[in-house]
Parts: structure tokens; C-alpha cells; sequence
């Protein structure tokens, strides 16, 4: 609709008091107000005999969207609202002077900002700060969402997947117990090593929802796990019209029943999804951000199916397991049958002292040196970019070493040509601690003693060796100045799937 006044008047109808937009006032002497102003907005029933625009209800349908992204005439979407079809909601909500966004979920105080608007000519309109990054939700900013009817979705017996691959015996069991909760409203925990096949195995639940009629997002809090699974998810339904939204590709033309979403994109979504799947669920930013797992349920159905994902799931997860508040599978074996690599430690002395000096321990720099020369690709994980800047430079002189990090605006790319064999190691922070899967590589940590190293942290990296069936083992070194408990902790967990897969306490 492009940026506009949108001030608000009451107006007398045939439906009584009536809520109309400033453009569409017709009288020059009407009071307009700021929509944090109005008492309440009503809502109108559903009137049957209204000619729907079905573009504007594919464009709504299971959103919650400002007025700015929707592309449609002012006129036409406010005839809407009046037959019943759809909805206007305060974006920023008070109660007792207390605020809550209701797009994002934040009712943090200082998370809101004030400012003189142009829009409704209020010296002090309230703003969002947390959820700005997908436009701004202010006082006088409505939030629109699809009130009419639902289109019929047909049941069929005709198969959405196309994969040809094969599941272990293992995968086939979570599988099955998977596709036993689809369309019920239960939860799920999917406790699966690093390498498990977790997302294959998802495959015939998503196909059985999908059977169903059933709409289905897999949410990931990391942008690049959306861009790694997108293709495959391309390949194995390519008849279900798979969307992909993330920063920067957040267009969804039409509805789709199987939507694959950053956790920040669900932002824009409220009651749209009847299976939604959370992959890396413990993965920042999701599980320090209250928002982003308030995304997530405003995002489902009051009757969805929710299944969480990961190999090293919380604490406050475990003890719901353990609880018996929250249904688990359990998957200790990887997909190819062999265990996961057990990490070394190997003491490097004081490496941050070293660093500063423009020295990387020798212990290191003989690990380095080694993997160039034996050709293996390598990932080489650091604590901060500072550490990741200073180690790049000291290593410029040696062909096929790159580094990357959150900020970097090439990290895909860098990635694709890590894949392609044009880069022999990739210096990272914990960016890729997790989502990037390339065969037969080994991994170093310096300075695993580091508190940005956690135990799931550093369990995670160690999952990114032996992810192939043509390469199942690999190194995995934590280099260190004094091991932590993070560190012992993590070497535990993953001898003890080990053990829960039947390869002893020795592997």
C-alpha cells in the first residue's frame, strides 16, 4: 500500500460506531485520532454474501501484517474489515501503562521508543525497537490478519515425497513414532546425534501431514540451515511449492503448505501452521530470546503438532524429558552406523598471551601445517573475531585459508567454495558450530577453554567430523590452556551416546 497517513476516526453507520481510516474520511470536521487513542476497535461478522478479493486472502492468510505489506488499495482492504474478513489490532498494546508488542511479544521497557510521528502527528508515538528489523510496529500502527473463510484443502492418498534414499533401522523407528503425532496436538523432542539424519527422517511425517492437508513449517534459528536445507527440500517435494523465507528472501507470493522459515520470519505469521518442526532449537538466538519462541507459538494452530529438534538440547528440555513432561526419541547411532569422533585434548600453553604477540602456538601451527600438507580439509574454530582476525594474519602467506563470521557479508559464498574444495581451511567462530555439513573434514578448536565454548557448543563442533558414509572418522582437537568443565562435560555427553549406541566406554 506504500507509506501513508494512518490516522483513525469513529464514524457513525448503518453497523453503528465504525473505525475508518484518514483516507477515506469524507468529512472535513471529523476527529481523527492516533489508533492508541481509540477505546476499541470492533469487529464485524463474517457477511457471506461479500465478493472477496482471494488475492488479498492468499496474501493474509495466516499472516499478521502492517498496512505497508500489503499491496493492495486502502479502499478494498478497509471494505474487507467492514464485511468481516478482516481484522485490525492495535500493533502496540497497554494495559496499567504496561506495553507489549503484538507482533514480537516484547514487554521489555527499554526494548520501546518514543518519537514525534509523522503518521499521527502524535508528539510521542511508541515504537518496537526489539522487532524493527522486519518494519516498524508503533502506537498508532495496525496489524492486519485474515478473519474470512480458510480454502478447502482436499485429503489425498497421493504422495508429496520423491526421495529415493534409504532409513537406517534406527531412523525408521523415530520415523514412525514421528508420523504417530502428526495432527495431534502433542509435543515432541527429537534427541538425535550430530549426523543422525534428522532431517530425513522427517520426510514421511511432513509427507503424511502434507497427505493430510495439513500445513507445515521447519523453523531454524540460523539463516544458514534455511539455505542448506532449502534445496533438498526442493528435491524431495517438488510438487508441495516449498517457500524458503529468511533475511533478504522474505516474499511469500502465495500460501504454500510447506514453509521453511528463520524463527525472526515467523514474526510475521500468527495461527498459520498445523505441524511445526523447530530444528536446533537450543541454537542461539532462539534459546536465549523469549520473542523468538513467542514467534513460534503465535505462528502455530491451537491444535498443532510441535517437534523440537536437536542434539544437545537445553537443561529446562531435559528436565521436562525427564519429567515425563515432554515426549522423547532418542538417536545415539549416526546414519552410517559408526561413532562419533571423541575430541582430544592437547594443552597449547597461554594462546590468548600469544596471540596478542602476534604468535600462534607452536603445537598449533604444527596441526595447521600438518592438514595443509596432508590435503585433509579443516575447520579451525577461534573464540572472537578479534582472535579470528589476528590468526587470518598471521597465516596470509599460506594458500587456501580463508576465515568467516556472523558480520561476514560472504560468508555463503565462502561456504560454497569450502565445499568445492577451493579453500583447504576456514578459520570460524562458532557461526558454524552447527547447519554446514562437508564430508570428510577434521576440526581444531583453539582455545576451547574460552568461556564462549560451551559444552553443547563444543559438542556441536565436534559433530561436523565424520559425517559421511565414505568417511566416518576424523579428528577432533580441542586446544587449550587448562580444560574446563565445558570442555569435560562435552567430551562426556559424547561418550556416553557412544555407550547408548552399543560402542562401549572406550570409543
Amino acid at each position: 500500500m506504500g507509506a501513508t497517513l494512518v490516522r483513525f476516526a469513529s464514524v457513525s453507520s448503518q453497523k453503528g460506531s465504525t473505525l475508518c481510516p484518514e483516507p477515506l474520511v469524507q468529512t472535513s470536521n471529523t476527529s481523527l485520532q492516533s489508533l492508541n487513542l481509540l477505546p476499541e476497535i470492533n469487529m464485524f461478522p463474517l457477511d457471506p454474501s461479500f465478493s472477496y478479493n482471494q488475492d488479498l486472502q492468499f496474501h493474509l492468510l495466516g499472516r499478521h501484517l502492517l498496512f505497508d505489506e500489503l499491496p493492495f488499495p486502502i479502499e478494498q482492504i478497509h471494505s474487507h474489515y467492514l464485511h468481516g474478513y478482516l481484522l485490525y489490532e492495535k500493533g502496540i498494546a497497554t494495559s496499567k501503562n504496561h506495553l507489549s508488542c503484538q507482533r514480537c511479544g516484547n514487554d521489555d521497557p527499554s526494548l520501546f521508543a518514543s518519537f514525534a510521528c509523522f503518521r499521527c502527528k502524535e508528539d510521542s508515538c511508541v515504537y518496537c525497537r526489539k522487532c524493527i528489523m522486519m518494519g516498524r510496529v508503533s502506537q498508532c500502527t495496525p496489524l492486519i490478519r485474515w478473519t474470512g473463510p480458510v480454502p478447502n484443502v482436499a485429503l489425498t492418498s497421493h504422495s508429496f515425497l520423491e526421495w529415493e534414499g534409504t532409513l537406517s533401522e534406527l531412523q525408521k523407528q523415530a520415523s514412525k513414532q514421528m508420523c504417530g503425532v502428526v495432527g495431534k496436538p502433542k509435543e515432541l523432542l527429537v534427541w538425535a546425534v550430530c549426523g543422525a539424519g534428522k532431517t530425513e527422517i522427517l520426510f514421511e511425517a511432513i509427507d503424511r501431514a502434507l497427505q493430510q492437508g495439513l500445513r507445515v513449517c521447519l523453523a531454524s534459528p540460523r539463516t544458514d540451515v534455511i539455505t542448506e536445507l532449502s534445496p533438498r527440500f526442493e528435491r524431495a517435494f517438488p510438487k508441495a511449492g516449498v517457500v524458503s523465507l529468511y533475511g533478504g528472501h522474505s516474499e511469500l507470493a502465495a500460501p504454500s503448505p510447506l514453509v521453511l522459515s528463520t524463527t525472526h520470519q515467523l514474526f510475521r505469521f500468527e495461527e498459520a501452521f498445523d505441524v511445526i518442526i523447530v530444528d536446533e532449537v537450543d541454537a542461539f538466538p532462539y534459546s536465549f530470546d523469549p520473542t523468538l519462541q513467542f514467534a513460534v507459538k503465535k505462528a502455530a494452530t491451537d491444535q498443532a503438532t510441535r517437534i523440537y529438534l536437536s542434539a544437545t538440547p537445553s537443561k529446562k528440555m531435559k528436565r521436562r524429558v525427564h519429567t515425563k513432561q515432554l515426549e522423547v526419541i532418542h538417536i545415539s547411532r549416526r546414519f552410517h552406523g559408526y561413532p562419533l569422533p571423541v575430541p582430544e585434548f592437547k594443552w597449547c600453553g597461554n594462546w590468548s598471551k600469544l596471540l596478542k604477540k602476534g604468535r600462534i602456538p607452536p603445537i598449533i601451527h604444527k596441526w595447521i601445517d600438518n592438514k595443509l600438507t596432508s590435503g585433509v580439509q579443516s575447520f579451525l574454530f577461534v573464540p572472537t573475531i578479534d582472535d579470528l582476525t589476528t590468526i587470518h594474519s598471521i597465516l596470509k602467506e599460506y594458500p587456501g585459508i580463508d576465515s568467516v563470521h556472523a558480520s561476514d557479508l560472504d560468508r555463503i559464498e565462502k561456504i560454497r567454495r569450502f565445499r568445492k574444495g577451493e579453500i583447504r581451511m576456514l578459520l570460524t567462530t562458532t557461526i558454524l558450530e552447527r547447519g554446514v555439513t562437508v564430508p570428510g573434514i577434521d576440526v581444531g578448536v583453539i582455545g576451547a577453554d574460552h568461556e564462549v565454548f560451551s559444552s553443547n557448543a563444543l559438542v556441536q563442533i565436534a559433530g561436523r567430523v565424520g559425517r559421511s558414509i565414505g568417511d566416518p572418522y576424523g579428528e577432533v582437537v580441542y586446544f587449550h590452556y587448562g580444560k574446563t568443565t565445558a570442555m569435560v562435560s562435552a567430551k562426556r555427553e559424547i561418550k556416553s551416546h557412544n555407550q547408548r549406541a552399543g560402542f562401549g566406554t572406550s570409543r
